[in-house]
């Protein structure tokens, strides 16, 4: 903390009153030689001057402490201030560089994020296009199948629908080729047969 010369300003003091004086002296003889202000006038001004003066001396003397004290506590809380204002701006500055840092990063993040969304994509779309071709090929089995039952029944009416016709045509044709000797001898025949069994 700096310290008030106070010698010096006692100095200033004298010099300010000797120069006054001189002033005052230089004025005088002014006045003698026929301009300026009266002597009586001159000695007011004189003692205003010396009164204020003194006036200056003794509040400098007396206020120096305090005006001091004041005036350095007034410096540590600017100095403090300032102090403050360094941190929170070395701090602002920190955290602009972090931010800066983070937006820098967040194209790599969004970028990987991108890809990733890109690779899953891909990965379900072949699971998709596996299971639907899994679906295709079972459907087609059972399509298949179905066919082949269909084939397989529609085989069985057709020879029981041939079966059936052939032994209508069969019972026509023996009804009209047929003569009543020829049934009598099928007759004969037949009962031949049951009777050679038992």
């Amino acid at each position: 903390m700096k310290t008030t010369n106070w010698s010096k300003v006692g100095r200033v003091s004298l010099s300010a009153l000797a120069l006054l004086a001189v002033a005052a002296v230089a004025h005088a003889s002014e006045a003698a030689s026929g301009g300026g202000l009266p002597p009586a006038k001159l000695w007011d001004l004189l003692y205003r001057a010396l009164n204020f003066a003194g006036l200056v001396v003794i509040l400098v003397y007396f206020l120096r402490k305090p005006i001091s004290s004041g005036l350095s506590s007034r410096r540590e809380e600017i100095k403090d201030q300032l102090d403050a204002l360094e941190s929170r701006k070395a701090e602002a500055e920190r955290m602009y560089k972090e931010a800066e840092a983070k937006l820098a990063k967040l194209d790599e993040e969004v970028s990987a994020i991108i890809s990733e969304a890109v690779k899953q994509g891909e990965v379900e779309k072949d699971k998709i296009i596996a299971d639907a071709e899994r679906a295709a090929g079972d459907l087609k089995r059972q399509a298949e199948m179905a066919v082949a039952f269909e084939l397989a029944e529609a085989k069985k009416r057709l020879k029981a629908e041939v079966a059936e016709q052939a032994v209508l045509l069969a019972e026509e044709l023996l009804r009209k080729n047929i003569q009543p000797a020829d049934q009598s001898k099928m007759v004969e025949a037949s009962l031949a047969k049951v009777g050679g069994i038992q």
